[in-house]
């Protein structure tokens, strides 16, 4: 009776694919159709989780990597009781469904990442792994294990085809993350066709190469192998595991199966009728869930709720014995920062000079004594960027309570990581690099930003002032192209007081991501009274000293001091000039009209913008009228000073380009 059942649980997650993707007339319907017995034993069997609660700090966290079989996973989480209707099903790809083409965090309740991206899903359960267990090493004492949960996902051959994903196994190959398990879908199909066309390595010998336990289920149907596998995966405790699932897309499709037509089109009316027929499922009842098997889900469901009920007379316990540590993790739980967050924060003198890298490097430190949660790493640059946490361990295998981050040179793994720590909740996180090297790592912010997420990136070296490493590390295009990217904050701090704020900004950001962008050469320390005005975006630094401005300079980072002295040129020549510094176009272009006229008054036509990177957007800010002193081109290998002189950024070029401007 268990086995009939067993198979009635699978053909109802098949046939909801297939008739989410049939009513839609879109989709991906083989992937589900050929993964449904390892998602059945995974999430009935061994996943432990509360659709009463998603949110429950210690369940076990399951990421769909394959976002495209997205089927698959909304039909699980309507039948185990996720606020998730059957007629969401019914309107999958549609307007107002909170079943989208791709599984999306924040949309649809137990989604735990957003994916689709392929390989992003993979990298980030690697984060969520590597917060599981840097907060069970802080937070667990004896006797009381408040945070041990597994994290699992399913990944497909695509997954392991991206370089994102050969990053992230490295890492967690090294680090040890025995509570990290993946079920590949092993199917042999993608889009063109067999994989056999340019997959042909072996996969699990990789794996094992990168430190992974890697185990084979020959026959996607074998639900006692399957279950086997995961159980001995689970008593692998130092190595994460990968267990490869011989499977079949579109199974039981008569004319589709282990096809690429099923990977990514509706099987079709005619082709549905047969599938069905051939499962000895009703052909002329979509959408049709057996009473018996929803009654079946929703019972593991509710064991779930059994779970976050035990666990909780755990966390009394806890609570009760080691009150400060449940307070600090209730605490970083909220995403807000912590009473006192702001106490110390250094204050840097007007005319010292430092780089804002080195600035941001004592900000950092400074805020992590207040934020006990606040970690963070660099991919293998930190000793340039900075971020090194100087009065913490190192996170590392058998050794996950320390706040310093390893990540290696893989920006674009760090980047999916990031977001799966951010994801896991209990960590504010931050990672860095140079700013030329967050194209690396684009795709994962992309998604940090759709997700809210509220990492921090500490991109360094950000304009051609780092000199003589020449164009390929010299950024351009970057400041631009993450401007452009929506929900996305970026800040370039003209000095060592704006970049304090900058990271004031970042720490107390709760639903945006962050980036900084900051410089590797030594900038003087503008008046510390004006870096309040970072957090409108935009503000006046200097005004005309006499009178109404008739120029206004514009620029933000290195290029402010630039605008200073420019100032000083044109004042001396009887042009009354303003110096507006700003560091974020996000942020200033949300604030009140009133509060942007009066920085930017409408009547002053005569504008400079000035940046060492991409003119692409001042136009916005300097009108037809004005006038850009930027990057039109790449850079050269030379000091920085003489890069600046043969480029434009001089007081004598800002000068006469003001004076033209005005006229």
């Amino acid at each position: 009776m268990a086995h009939e059942l067993d198979n009635l649980a699978i053909t109802t997650i098949r046939t909801l694919a297939m008739d989410g993707v049939e009513a839609a007339n879109s989709g991906h319907p083989g992937m589900p159709m050929g993964a449904a017995p390892m998602a059945y034993v995974l999430w009935t069997r061994f996943l432990r989780h509360n659709p009463q609660n998603p949110h429950w700090w210690n369940r076990d966290r399951f990421v769909l990597s394959a976002g495209h079989g997205s089927m698959l996973l909304y039909a699980l989480l309507h039948l185990t009781g996720y606020d998730l209707g059957l007629e969401d099903l019914k309107r999958f790809r549609q307007w107002g469904s909170k079943a989208p083409g791709h599984p999306e965090y924040g949309l649809t309740p137990g989604v735990e990442t957003t994916t689709g991206p392929l390989g992003q899903g993979f990298a980030t359960g690697v984060g969520l792994a590597m917060a599981e267990r840097h907060l069970a090493a802080r937070y667990n004492r004896e006797g009381c294990s408040i945070i041990d949960h597994y994290t699992y996902a399913i990944v497909g051959d695509g997954d392991l085809m991206e370089g994102v994903s050969s990053e992230a196994a490295s890492l967690a190959g090294h680090l040890k993350l025995g509570k990290l398990i993946y079920l590949y879908d092993d199917n042999h199909v993608s889009i063109e066709g067999d994989t056999s066309l340019a997959f042909t390595e072996d996969a699990a010998a990789r794996f094992r190469a990168y430190g992974w336990h890697v185990q084979r289920v020959a026959d996607g149907n074998d639900l006692d192998a399957i279950e086997a596998a995961i159980t001995t995966a689970q008593a692998e405790t130092e190595q994460p595991s990968l267990i490869a699932v011989r499977t079949h897309i579109g199974y039981g499709s008569p004319h589709r199966q282990d096809t690429s037509k099923a990977h990514g089109e509706p099987l079709g009316a005619d082709e549905m009728r047969l599938t069905k027929a051939a499962y000895g499922w009703p052909v002329d009842q979509p959408f049709f869930i057996p009473d018996q098997v929803l009654a079946h889900f929703r019972a593991a469901g509710a064991a779930g709720a059994d779970r976050e009920r035990e666990w909780r007379v755990e966390w009394d316990r806890f609570t009760a014995a080691f009150s400060e540590l449940a307070e600090e993790l209730t605490q970083s739980w909220t995403g807000a920062a912590p009473p006192g967050w702001d106490a110390n924060l250094p204050v840097f003198a007007e005319g010292t000079q430092i780089a804002t890298r080195s600035a941001s490097g004592q900000v950092l430190n400074a805020l992590a004594r207040n934020i006990p949660w606040l970690g963070g790493g660099s991919a293998d640059l930190a000793p340039s960027n900075l971020t090194r946490l100087t009065e913490e361990g190192d996170f590392g295998p058998g050794s996950y309570a320390g706040r310093n981050f390893h990540f290696g040179v893989r920006e674009h793994a760090m980047g999916g990581i990031l977001n799966g720590m951010a994801l896991h909740g209990g960590m504010r996180v931050y990672g860095g690099t140079f700013l030329i090297f967050s194209d690396y790592m684009l795709p994962p912010i992309r998604l940090a930003s759709l997700m809210g997420l509220p990492v921090t990136y500490v991109f360094t070296h950000d304009s051609i002032g780092l000199g003589e490493d020449g164009p390929t590390h010299q950024p351009i295009e970057q400041l631009a192209g993450l401007r452009a990217m929506p929900e996305l904050i970026v800040l370039r701090p003209a000095d060592a007081n704006e970049t304090r704020e900058a990271w004031a900004i970042a720490v107390t950001s709760t639903q945006k991501p962050v980036a900084l962008a900051l410089s590797r050469q030594n900038l003087p320390v503008l008046p510390a009274a004006k870096a309040a005005g970072t957090r409108q975006g935009g503000y006046i630094l200097l005004d005309a000293a006499n009178g109404r401005p008739e120029v206004i300079l514009l620029a933000s980072g290195s290029e402010v001091a630039l605008a200073v002295t420019a100032r000083e040129a044109l004042e001396l020549a009887g042009i009354a000039t303003r110096v507006v510094s700003m560091p974020s176009w996000e942020i200033f272009d949300s604030q009140p009209a009133d509060y942007r006229r009066l920085v930017l008054p409408p009547d002053i036509t005569a504008r400079v913008a000035i940046e060492a990177a991409s003119p692409m957007g001042w136009e916005r800010y300097v009108g037809l009228g004005g006038a850009i002193i930027a990057m039109p081109g790449f850079g050269a290998s030379a000091p920085a000073g003489e890069l600046f002189k043969h480029f434009g950024f001089t007081v004598d070029n800002v000068v006469a380009t003001a004076k033209r401007v005005r006229g």
